[in-house]
């Protein structure tokens, strides 16, 4: 495990403590959490991105049929 320091702005040192209060958790719990989610989170979406520019690259595009397809499906469902 490695160890870690960084300057919190107070208002996220405030909220920070209030939810350490309220849950029972440790401030260095909810602050691992929250970065690990927010990882996860922006991993996922960069490989996404990636994956998408290769398809891209690759002339791999959805024709307009496919895309009028799925606007008529979102259309249905949203009324």
């Amino acid at each position: 495990m490695s160890v870690m320091s960084l300057r919190l702005p107070d208002e996220i040192a405030d909220t920070l403590a209030h939810l350490s209060k309220a849950t029972g958790r440790s401030k260095s719990f909810l602050a691992v959490d929250a970065l690990r989610e927010y990882l996860a989170r922006e991993a996922w979406q960069i490989e996404e991105i990636q994956k998408a520019l290769k398809e891209a690259d690759a002339g791999d595009f959805a024709t307009p049929e496919e895309v009028k397809a799925i606007a008529d499906k979102w259309t249905a469902n949203a009324r």
